[in-house]
């Protein structure tokens, strides 16, 4: 291909495209039904925990869907840049997605391409065998994981389901697990060889693309790329309780990104050099993953629990959306301090201040310590909408494990 300027107005307009015709695809409206099936569960966890129903299952799909699209151009954008090349014999792509699932039969949270694009990297290296791309397999573990950290900013906090929680010290707190699921359309770089196939228009490419050089005879400049697209789901799954949902999204996605340009930049430095940097990129896959995954929850065990009981009054863990305590502004992290004048300083008070319909005054602090004072009116057998954190007599809780699954896998062996 002659060298010219780089198109973007060819990227911007081909990947739009790409991502658009996966609404026409078959297997991404399966992929959608899988995800609504995992917001239906969702919803039901909720609804049994709040006592009345969310958002629709419809509505979470949809909005699902639309991040995932989303998720998708913001992928292709990044895949083209960097020249991700995946069809060619010898990507690695035969062989990630069966190995992901092998590894998930050991242990669910191991469904992710980082931990076996880094088991098939250190295969290839050690054995030679399966003849795979160490570049650009990390590199599309990379873009995945980028792709899945702007979607968890703009969305992992919603729908967050409230949860009492028991920490390793016996302790139980408020708290809220956040799970999210997202159809993707995955524009991929195709090779097709270096002669052009008939109606095909030619896009001039500058010299330094690809980023991440093909391993094919000749140069990259005199090969012939096409655009794909693949479809695949990504998940999210996290727990807040030393953090508002938001923030713990927001933190999440922060470790998540600096986790994927960092194994970006090995599979680059992998591609120019090979050698250590190879190595390096295999073993950062996994190990960086699972670090990021221990930060988290040592924020989770070892961090001032957030959802815990007030001197002042009730702390509200989460409210019942349009219930009558929504209307009246209350929100999670919110503290009802008296209703209709009766102080309120259990959950027993609470429940009877509201079992009984009619008007009532309720005066919280709101935010960072905002005096409000609100009027409601309740219905017979109205719930007034308001789950209030753990008082530790709870019977049904989620406990956090300390131990790391390896540990508990090894010490279940012994005892048999």
């Amino acid at each position: 291909m002659p060298q010219a300027g780089f198109s973007f107005e060819w990227a911007l307009e081909a990947v739009f495209v790409s991502v658009f015709n996966a609404l026409f695809s078959p297997l991404f409206w399966a992929v959608i039904l899988l995800v609504a099936l995992q917001y239906r569960r969702i919803a039901q966890l909720r609804a049994n925990f709040l006592g009345a129903r969310g958002n629709s299952v419809l509505v979470d799909t949809l909005v699902a869907t639309g991040y995932g699209l989303l998720g998708g151009l913001v992928g292709g954008y990044l895949v083209v840049f960097a020249g991700v090349t995946l069809s060619f014999e010898g990507s690695g792509l035969l062989y990630l997605l069966p190995v992901a699932v092998l590894l998930m039969l050991v242990n669910p949270r191991l469904l992710c391409f980082a931990y076996a694009g880094g088991l098939l990297a250190a295969c290839h290296l050690l054995f030679g065998f399966p003849d795979i791309s160490i570049p650009q397999i990390m590199a599309l573990v990379a873009v995945l994981h980028f792709v899945e950290s702007v979607l968890i900013l703009l969305s992992g906090h919603l729908g967050a389901v409230p949860a009492f929680i028991r920490l390793p010290e016996g302790q139980v707190v408020g708290g809220f697990t956040l799970q999210k699921f997202w159809p993707i359309p995955i524009v991929a770089l195709a090779l097709v060889g270096g002669t052009v196939p008939p109606g095909v228009e030619l896009v001039s490419m500058p010299d330094w693309w690809p980023l991440i050089k093909p391993e094919v005879p000749g140069e990259a400049s005199t090969t012939v790329f096409a655009m794909l697209t693949l479809v695949a789901g990504l998940g999210y799954a996290d727990i807040a309780t030393t953090r508002t949902p938001s923030d713990k999204s927001r933190i999440s996605a922060v470790y998540l990104a600096g986790y994927s340009v960092t194994l970006f930049l090995l599979a680059l430095l992998a591609g120019v050099h090979g050698g250590g940097y190879a190595w390096a990129a295999a073993l950062f896959a996994p190990l960086g993953h699972e670090l990021i995954i221990y930060i988290s929850k040592f924020m989770e065990l070892h961090g001032r629990p957030l959802f815990v009981p007030h001197p002042a009054g009730v702390m509200v863990l989460d409210v019942v959306m349009h219930s009558p305590a929504w209307r009246a502004g209350l929100r999670s992290g919110d503290v009802i301090l008296e209703i209709s004048g009766h102080p309120v300083r259990s959950r027993a008070d609470l429940h009877l201040l509201v079992s009984q319909p009619g008007l009532k005054e309720i005066n919280f602090l709101h935010g960072k310590k905002q005096y409000r004072r609100e009027t409601v009116s309740l219905r017979p057998e109205q719930l007034f909408g308001v789950v209030p954190v753990p008082e530790g007599n709870e019977q049904m809780y989620l406990e956090l494990q300390s131990t790391p699954p390896l540990a508990r896998w090894l010490k279940r062996s012994r005892s048999i």
